[in-house]
């Protein structure tokens, strides 16, 4: 048994990696074969009648440690300078408008058809209407440099700020200028925590001589994590701040204080810290979404009663999707499509409670939008041109390439 276990394990991961592999060719995102591949593998074991154990517990702590690897890959690979303002505002807007009037929309539908709190509602709908960076970031791979820097900008501001929403609409029953202050005050806290645990977790890094050094630093980010959690603070703030610093300590020389950290062999060993992310992120991404597939129901992909409802909502974040973009003077293909729903809904909607669960709002529902996002998400990427990642595909971006060289002088 144990051997078939070993077996089943390796030849499972071997194939997420080939999955990975090939995806640069094919233009399919390896999370949908993922899902795929679960969901066969589900068919199969039904088919040939083989006991599994219930497997649902481990969907969740595979969706923390994933979301938590995930945005600290994507934070790492980031670089902040002055010609990245205009992208962070842009993404920034992009995360949090089309969220808060699309989640308030369908909010206001629900509670007119269901009769139920539109605050109840609010709790329901918020985590339909934020982008899954598990998703969105490693599909993004044969974009060119400024696409893939706003849907990793886009995507992980939409993590936040979707948790930051989600639990201020979970906690406060009314809302009033006492809820935003204590809310308010809350942000500071996280800020003024995640500075620092990252500077401390720096010191670590660059100081630490033991030939283990970065799997005790990535047990604390999660360890950190967690508890802020506990305290219902945004946690996910500290893993993007954390990235950010280790992925651009080179650019922060001019703070005397930097000094403290050994910049050099921090810089040297955060790139160690980067590859060892990226490592862990595959791995615990591809258990989880073959774990997830696995445990999709057909009945419920294939729900006749909420399918016309999943379309019609789809077709609404992505409506909108095009509105913002063409306002944001940004271009429609790829960043149209990119825009998956994922592991994020799954852990909001995991964590509400069910008395305050709409039924409205269902597995089925919940599965079917994922699922439809994904799709238009891979039909767009195998339709848009293809990029290479060294060309640089309009004189704006061009500017941000003379822009960086600048910095880059101004800073050495």
């Amino acid at each position: 048994m144990t051997t078939t276990i070993i077996i089943v394990f390796c030849s499972l991961l071997l194939i997420a990696y080939l999955f990975n592999l090939t995806s640069k060719r094919t233009k399919i995102p390896s999370v949908i074969l993922l899902l795929v591949l679960g969901w066969a593998i589900k068919q199969g074991t039904d088919f040939l009648e083989v006991k599994v154990p219930n497997l649902s517990a481990i969907l969740p702590v595979l969706a923390t440690a994933g979301l938590i690897l995930i945005v600290l890959e994507g934070s790492l690979e980031l670089r902040l300078n002055r010609s990245k303002i205009s992208l962070i505002k842009q993404s920034f807007v992009g995360a949090l408008l089309p969220m808060i009037g699309m989640s308030f929309l369908l909010a206001y539908l629900f509670s007119s058809i269901s009769h139920f709190p539109f605050l109840q509602c609010l709790t329901n709908t918020i985590p339909l209407c934020i982008i899954s960076s598990a998703i969105a970031v490693p599909s993004v791979s044969n974009l060119s440099e400024f696409n893939k820097e706003f849907v990793i900008y886009e995507s992980s501001l939409s993590d936040i700020l979707g948790v930051l929403l989600f639990n201020f609409v979970l906690l406060y029953d009314k809302v009033g200028m006492a809820s935003f202050g204590h809310f308010s005050i809350q942000l500071i806290a996280i800020v003024f925590l995640s500075f620092v645990a990252t500077i401390g977790l720096s010191l670590l890094i660059s100081r630490i001589d033991h030939h283990v050094k970065f799997i005790p630093i990535i047990l604390l980010v999660i360890l950190i994590y967690t508890v802020l959690k506990i305290y219902h603070l945004p946690a996910l703030i500290f893993i993007l701040i954390f990235g950010l610093f280790i992925g651009n300590v080179e650019r922060l020389r001019w703070f005397a204080w930097i000094d403290k950290f050994h910049v050099e062999e921090l810089e040297k060993e955060s790139e160690k810290f980067k590859d060892l992310t990226i490592e862990l992120a595959f791995l615990v991404r591809a258990l989880f979404f073959i774990l997830f597939g696995f445990l999709l129901e057909t009945p419920d992909i294939l729900n006749i009663q909420t399918l016309a409802w999943s379309a019609g909502i789809v077709a609404l974040f992505f409506g909108v999707r095009s509105i913002q973009l063409w306002l944001s003077g940004l271009p429609f293909k790829p960043l149209l499509f990119v825009a998956p729903r994922g592991l994020i809904t799954i852990l909001l909607f995991m964590s509400i409670a069910p008395s305050l669960k709409i039924p409205f709002v269902n597995n089925s529902l919940i599965i079917q939008i994922i699922l439809l996002t994904a799709v238009v998400m891979t039909v767009g990427l195998m339709t848009s041109k293809s990029e290479d990642k060294e060309d640089i595909e309009d004189e704006g971006e061009e500017n941000i390439v003379k822009i960086d060289e600048q910095d880059i002088e101004e800073e050495y």
